[in-house]
């Protein structure tokens, strides 16, 4: 595969045991050459941006605003992603979306930020990374309020069959990490079977949900690989082919990936 390379479409570069330049260096030797570091929270927006400038060409970044966090989605934070979004290597708004199973921060704020960093994406012209647990039929809601207007992914995709069948309809894509080598995981595989080889990625979601054979261990960009093998079985189509076919995605979706 030696013309051929990896993207991880969501890591947390700064979140790393290893730290990002070991990190970086460890995937590169696998052939990831592409990862995307994912902002969550106020306190990480710049440390995302400042990867992205000094790991590139390796390293692209979001911005925005996870659901755990909501609470702290602020008009100052806004600004802030609207003025650093055109940033040659800031790919999308993400991750937004909703999470009720934690409920880290209540339903009311999560449901404003999510609302708020879409219409923000739609104004900027760039795509969202979606994080959603327990909370299908409100994401689902809330994204058909924008169908036709803004595009992404359902990162670390762990839902149901209607979720993924939604989501598919509206023009998303869907995001396998790990999780799906999981012995727990045989509904999540099933799902899998069902996407269009044109609307799936691979990620990390580094440093947690390590795959089989690494679980246990902290996850890292490098481990994409192996969840990667293990989505290409499931396709039944060959690693080099999936290898093509997801970068293809990935530059589709999110096309500052060819900066």
């Amino acid at each position: 595969m030696t013309n051929l390379f990896w993207t991880d479409m969501h890591a947390h570069l700064d979140k790393l045991e290893e730290g990002p330049e070991a990190a970086i260096a460890a995937a590169l030797a696998q052939n990831v050459r592409r990862i995307v570091t994912i902002a969550t929270d106020p306190n990480d927006l710049k440390t995302v941006l400042e990867f992205s400038d000094k790991y590139g060409p390796h390293v692209y970044c979001t911005l925005g605003i996870h659901p755990h966090e909501g609470v702290t989605y602020t008009p100052d934070v806004r600004a802030f992603i609207k003025s650093n979004a055109h940033h040659p290597r800031v790919i999308a708004i993400g991750e937004i979306g909703l999470d009720y199973y934690y409920l880290q921060s209540p339903k009311k704020e999560q449901l404003f930020a999510f609302r708020e960093q879409i219409e923000l994406a739609y104004e900027l012209g760039l795509p969202i990374e979606i994080h959603t647990r327990d909370a299908e039929q409100d994401t689902i809601d809330i994204l058909k309020e924008y169908q036709g207007k803004v595009k992404g992914i359902i990162h670390c995709f762990t839902g149901t069959q209607w979720l993924a069948d939604q989501a598919l309809a509206l023009g998303y894509n869907i995001s396998i990490s790990g999780i799906v080598t999981f012995k727990n995981a045989a509904d999540l595989r099933k799902v899998v079977e069902s996407i269009p080889v044109d609307r799936i990625h691979v990620e990390t979601d580094a440093p947690f949900l390590a795959p089989v054979p690494m679980r246990g261990k902290s996850n890292t960009p490098s481990y994409v690989v192996h969840t990667a093998k293990f989505v290409a079985d499931l396709k039944k189509i060959s690693i080099e082919d999936l290898c093509l076919q997801t970068n293809k995605n990935a530059e589709k979706m999110f096309p500052k990936l060819l900066n």
